[in-house]
Formats: structure tokens, sequence, C-alpha cells
């Protein structure tokens, strides 16, 4: 599971780095949780037309019958997201990228848990893969959300954890991003392990469990990993 993650740098370096034609009132993150409203990126039919909004972290399908009523998942795993004919039609029609430059995940310390935080090696921002949709509510209005897919870790996120949130590399985003690809055979193939050693790890604060808290002293380091 993909449960916490940082985006802390400014929305300039974010309209740099992800090419984006838009800008929207941001602040970095440190320390995101379910349930929030986060960044996300959404492309076009034109591969160089990126736009940036926020989208609320738990989906609600349109397909719902109430907002409450059911699973709102965070994660979506990319080996089954296309058996599902409703999900694979988000897959053909509703993808998106969430801009983070690193995830948390909990490794076992004797009876408590301790947060490790992911990163790449050079610190740069990266996409993560997603989904989104809309749900009309009952007075019409609509409610944006998202879930995150994630994949089987590689060697470096195993140590902590059996998932890791799909990322994809810079060449790839174009392709997920353009809304003229409703071909899933073309999609699948991008949902694979991020190669490890293009990042790192290091333990932080045990702060960071609490999700109310989103504070820059929670991407400092305690102890690097590898």
């Amino acid at each position: 599971m993909c449960g916490r993650y940082t985006v802390t740098v400014t929305m300039e370096e974010l309209m740099l780095h992800f090419m984006l034609g838009n800008s929207f009132q941001y602040s970095p993150r440190y320390n995101i949780a379910p349930g929030q409203w986060i960044p996300a990126i959404i492309g076009s039919e034109a591969a160089d037309q990126r736009r940036i909004g926020e989208l609320r972290w738990g989906l609600v399908p349109h397909w719902s019958k109430e907002e409450k009523g059911g699973a709102q998942p965070i994660n979506l795993r990319a080996e089954t997201v296309a058996e599902k004919p409703s999900f694979q039609q988000l897959l053909t029609r509703k993808r998106c990228l969430i801009p983070a430059d690193g995830f948390y995940e909990w490794k076992k310390s004797g009876n408590a848990k301790q947060p490790v935080r992911f990163i790449m090696k050079d610190q740069s921002l990266f996409g993560m893969a997603a989904l989104y949709d809309t749900w009309i509510q009952p007075d019409g209005g609509k409610l944006h959300t998202c879930t995150i897919i994630t994949t089987e870790p590689n060697p470096l996120v195993a140590e902590v954890h059996n998932r890791m949130p799909v990322i994809l590399p810079r060449e790839a985003e174009s392709l997920w991003l353009d809304r003229s690809v409703i071909d899933a055979k073309k999609l699948i193939p991008l949902l694979q392990t991020f190669p490890e050693e293009q990042m790192r790890a290091y333990e932080v604060d045990r702060k960071v469990g609490n999700s109310r808290y989103d504070e820059a002293d929670c991407i400092e380091p305690l102890q690097s990993l590898w």
C-alpha cells in the first residue's frame, strides 16, 4: 500500500519538471495522507498540454450510489487494474499523475513500526501513476477523486513493505497522460516496478504516523538504510 507521501518543492519547480500549462494555489506538503486534497496532473489529446489541479485521495467512482457507502480505495493493484471492466474504463479514460518527491512505508521494529522515506538518489521529483473519476453529488455538485496504482516492490522497498507505488519514468509520462490512447494493452506495460538503483531510503521520526502533522521536520533523516 502507498498510504503517505511528500511533495516539498515549489509550484515553479512542479511546472518546470512536468511541463505544466497552468499553476494553482499550492504549498509544499511533508505528510500527505488519504482523504486529503492532493495535487494531480491531467493530460489531454495533445501531448504537450498538461494541467495541474486538486483531487481528493480515495476513489469514489462515478457508479457509486453514495459518497460514503462503499470502499474508497487509495490504491489499486497494477496486476489486476484491467481485469474488472469498471476499472478498465478508468484505465483507458481517466489517467493522471500524482507528483511526489518521496513516499513513506513502515517497517516492523520490535513491537513498534518505524517510518521510512523513499526518495530518488538525486532527490528529484517523480510522477506516480494514478486513476481518477468524478462522482455527481445529490445536489449536482462534482466530487473529483483519485487512487494511486501500486505494484511489486523493488529489493530496496521490499526490505520494508510488499508493495510500492508505480513510479513512471520520465519517458513514459507523456503516453500515460495522452488521452487519445485508449488501448489498455499499450498502458499495462508502463505499470512496472521502478529500479532500486535510482532510489535510496532513510528512517524518519515516528511523528509522521500522525496524519495531522505536516511540517518540514517530517522528512529529516534519522538513519540511512542504503
